[in-house]
């Protein structure tokens, strides 16, 4: 069974996930910052690619002013200022809704790509880096790739400078085949979405039951310190996904023909029982069940997220925060528990008898008790 691209789907998706956005931000102000931006949504993947693309911006101002013909720019004092008026300028983004809207719509279509089809995004990763610099052009842009990262990274700094657009490729794809079960499920990457609207991966993914070729997605437009610019310290926020190495040596050549399968779980748990819970949960009078909490987004103490983020997360942060909004964005007990055992326990293999599920179980439960 293989699946074919609606890109007319994402397109009108996008084009509403950016409006809701905006909307959102906007409504009681004029211009976003880079810091805001990093912030924008709940998917930390949409929000570094909109930082990607104003980097990418900024570069080609920095072009443009290079490519006058009267002046030397290759002189070393004026080199040095120009860096530190580039720096500077960096620290200064200031996006009206109007220019940020299109930065969304594009930044939110290639997220949706790099979930779904990591291969092929990458693939095209490669096609924008200048000729002979493609190791530079990975390393300066791996701060802004946040999901399946690990299908691209293993190349930075191993690679070398000896081989061609075609090599790169060829081992992406079978890097992917080798990774592939241990990436995170497309489903859990798509819901961290859900905050601004749904997806319907379905109306996205259509089942086929013979090959198709995938539509081409339409191409899409973008303190003070001198030492650096906003852009070289945007990095600092993610832990290391692990890397697997893979020869690069390959010598099939990529088939012209995606096909992607629909991810299925590869871990399955028993569902959780709401009547079950609600019924030990009322009989326990110990200490920590006493009291009502507030917001779980707002209320969970730093031993607690660390805890959860790295033994029912999968060490994904930003999982965590959006499966805790997502939580109190729920009208009762039995609907949490619902939306549990939906996103997480069959996706992530909770086990319902772990102190840790338990914990987190009885933390949902005094946020809905009476």
């Amino acid at each position: 069974m293989t699946v074919q691209i609606n890109s007319n789907y994402l397109e009108k998706y996008a084009e509403e996930y950016a409006t809701i956005v905006c909307e959102r931000y906007y409504s009681g102000k004029q211009f976003i910052t880079g810091q805001d931006i990093i912030q924008l949504t709940s998917s930390i993947q949409v929000n570094f690619f909109v930082i990607k693309r104003l980097f990418e911006l900024w570069q080609e101002e920095l072009n443009k002013l290079k490519s006058n013909p009267y002046f030397d720019y290759r002189d070393i004092s004026v080199h040095e200022a120009l860096t530190q008026f580039m720096n500077v300028l960096s620290r200064r983004i200031k996006v009206e809704k109007g220019h940020l809207q299109p930065l969304v719509k594009h930044a939110l279509m290639q997220s949706v790509q790099v979930a779904t089809d990591p291969v092929s995004f990458y693939q095209k990763e490669i096609d924008k880096a200048p000729s002979g610099k493609i190791n530079e052009y990975l390393k300066e842009n791996k701060k802004y790739y946040k999901w399946n990262a690990q299908v691209i990274s293993f190349l930075i700094d191993k690679a070398g400078f000896g081989h061609d657009e075609s090599a790169y490729k060829r081992a992406i794809a079978a890097n992917y085949q080798v990774i592939s079960e241990n990436l995170e499920s497309v489903n859990l990457l798509i819901a961290t979405l859900g905050d601004v609207k749904a997806f319907d991966l379905d109306a996205y993914l259509i089942q086929n039951d013979t090959p198709a070729s995938l539509e081409k997605e339409p191409e899409q437009e973008v303190s003070n310190k001198e030492e650096s610019s906003f852009f070289d310290e945007v990095e600092k926020d993610t832990t290391p996904s692990p890397e697997t190495p893979v020869k690069i040596e390959i010598k099939e050549e990529p088939k012209a023909v995606v096909t992607m399968e629909r991810p299925a779980p590869s871990r399955a748990s028993s569902s959780i029982s709401a009547s079950e819970l609600k019924h030990r949960f009322s009989a326990e009078t110990y200490r920590g069940m006493k009291g009502v909490i507030g917001e779980l987004s707002e209320g969970l103490a730093i031993n607690q997220r660390f805890m959860f983020t790295k033994e029912l997360f999968d060490g994904n942060a930003d999982l965590l925060s959006h499966a805790l909004k997502s939580i109190d964005n729920c009208n009762s007990f039995d609907q949490a528990i619902e939306l549990i055992n939906q996103r997480y326990v069959s996706e992530l293999g909770w086990e319902g008898s772990s102190e840790e599920v338990q914990e987190f179980l009885q933390l949902v439960y005094r946020r809905f008790l009476d």
